[in-house]
């Protein structure tokens, strides 16, 4: 088996969306393929509630980027869909030119600048949301958000384009940043399908019981769920940081950046590594919450981050 994280979606496999399943099959005869990714998540929840139907109120743009295609999800928001990834606040942005131009200069500059990310991204993300915070919704904004209950999709706010997380703020938009914050959701969602698919950790293992490994970077957030993740919380962040720290390198290395691009993101990846490195280290020692093939993975990103 594979020491890496999945980078392509097993043929014939739950997640597969071609697959001969009845509620699959009439979704794409019915031309409402935008909505296949919540039709898994009904099954993945069992809660009951049809979220595909719903999800065939949403109107979807499509966007191509290098031969690739994504469904850049309109209309309103079910709330139905909202509730169960976080979104209650959230809904839907306008679809304006400047966010068009935005968002396709985004993929275009990963396809070009790492072209393995965009691969991740093509292959694992399917429908974008666009969002913001509802009038009057007290609550901080995410940058960008995806939920393992919702395969394919991922989320974000008009701070992506200033923001790489956790504490790199651009005053300038840029759709090199809004680029990073794609490869971040989509890497999250690649890993949550290989753990779906694959045992990467240890029987008897639970997030509720998780022993906790301290984030000292996120200590002046104020939620202390920020400030101690569990061990599979931590393994998530550790792959996507593997993933983003090569993009930051790859764009440090290029000459077209400006000035405040290149400082966000030297900025982002001196932060990142020394991070990436700890969390590697914390992983490692706990290492009894893995299966073999998890001390496998494990393994590979330890390579993975001495190479960067």
């Amino acid at each position: 088996m594979s020491t890496t994280i999945a980078t392509r979606v097993p043929p014939g496999s739950f997640f597969d969306l071609t697959r001969s399943d009845p509620e699959l099959a009439q979704l794409r005869e019915s031309e409402a393929a935008w909505a296949l990714p919540f039709a898994l998540m009904g099954r993945i929840l069992h809660s009951g509630t049809p979220y595909a139907e719903h999800a065939r109120a949403l109107r979807s743009e499509r966007l191509t980027a290098a031969g690739a295609t994504f469904d850049w999800y309109d209309a309103e928001l079910p709330r139905e869909i909202a509730a169960d990834v976080n979104l209650a606040n959230y809904r839907i942005v306008e679809h304006t030119g400047e966010r068009r131009a935005e968002l396709t200069a985004a993929l275009d500059r990963l396809s070009v600048v790492h072209p393995k990310g965009f691969d991740r991204m093509r292959e694992f993300v399917r429908g974008m949301l666009w969002v913001g915070l509802k009038p009057g919704a007290h609550a901080s904004s995410l940058t960008s958000s995806s939920d393992p209950a919702l395969p394919y999709v991922i989320m974000f706010t008009d701070k992506a384009r200033h923001h790489i997380p956790p504490n790199t703020v651009s005053a300038k938009p840029s759709p090199r940043f809004l680029a990073e914050n794609l490869l971040h959701e989509g890497t999250h969602q690649s890993v949550a399908l290989h753990i779906h698919q694959h045992q990467v950790f240890a029987d008897g293992y639970s997030s509720e019981a998780s022993p906790k490994i301290e984030i000292a970077w996120r200590a002046g957030q104020g939620v202390a769920r920020n400030q101690f993740w569990e061990i599979d919380r931590a393994f998530h962040a550790t792959c996507v940081y593997v993933q983003l720290l090569d993009f930051r390198r790859s764009e440090l290395d290029r000459d077209d950046l400006t000035a405040d691009e290149r400082a966000s993101f030297q900025n982002a990846y001196d932060e990142g590594l020394p991070a990436a490195r700890y969390l590697m280290r914390e992983l490692e020692t706990s290492n009894q919450h893995f299966t073999p093939h998890g001390v496998e993975l494990l393994t590979g990103l330890r390579r993975q981050i001495d190479e960067l």
